[in-house]
């Protein structure tokens, strides 16, 4: 027999609602690229799981909504419909850093390659 989960109340959702909305603008705060330097910053794999982490828990919270909200409630999911809209201002800049920091690792491993035959080819002369 399936077993029905009571509604959670809407207090309780405001509250881990305010808590990840709390924690994602921390997140997306630390990704917004320094006023001196044109670059956005690289995202960690820190930040990205935490950004990750946070999107998952509020869908929790989001899925469970009743269709009539307080107006705490409410509030809480305006804010964190503000917060994806931010992170999808972000994914843009976040992709290009992306894609900078893998070439930048392609080129450091060509450097070591070629390094590493130059050592092998020097040994076989010897």
């Amino acid at each position: 027999m399936e077993r029905v989960m009571p509604p959670i109340a809407s207090h309780v959702l405001a509250e881990n609602l305010r808590d990840a909305n709390s924690r994602l603008g921390h997140w997306l705060d630390r990704l917004i690229p320094d006023v001196a330097s044109s670059q956005p910053r690289a995202i960690t794999p820190t930040q990205m799981s935490g950004l990750l982490s946070e999107l998952m828990r509020a869908g929790a919270s989001l899925r469970a909504l009743p269709a009539d909200r307080e107006p705490v409630l409410a509030q809480q999911v305006s804010q964190y419909r503000r917060n994806v809209e931010r992170l999808r201002d972000l994914l843009p800049s976040i992709h290009r850093t992306l894609l900078s920091e893998r070439a930048r690792l392609e080129r450091e491993r060509e450097r070591i390659q070629s390094a590493t035959e130059w050592a092998r080819g020097s040994r076989q002369t010897f």
